[in-house]
């Protein structure tokens, strides 16, 4: 995972810290929000983190207006 940009790497670190007692669903404008970021900037690196992150598992949960994510701990 050493090709993650530092936002990348803000993210999973808020992810792993989120979702340390088990699991946690989050939308991209609330995790945006925490780290300063847009949740367009969030929600286009959540599928690419999903992928490479070894220890969380971030799998796309539901659609209301916006993408619900489910995390939970590898």
């Amino acid at each position: 995972m050493t090709d993650l940009s530092e936002e990348d790497r803000r993210i999973l670190e808020y992810l792993r810290n989120s979702v340390s007692r088990g699991e946690a669903y989050f939308r991209s404008k609330n995790i945006a929000e925490q780290l300063g970021l847009s949740a367009k900037q969030v929600g286009a690196r959540l599928p690419k983190l999903a992928e490479k992150s070894e220890d969380v598992d971030i799998e796309k949960w539901g659609r209301a207006r916006s993408t619900t994510w489910r995390v939970t701990t590898s």
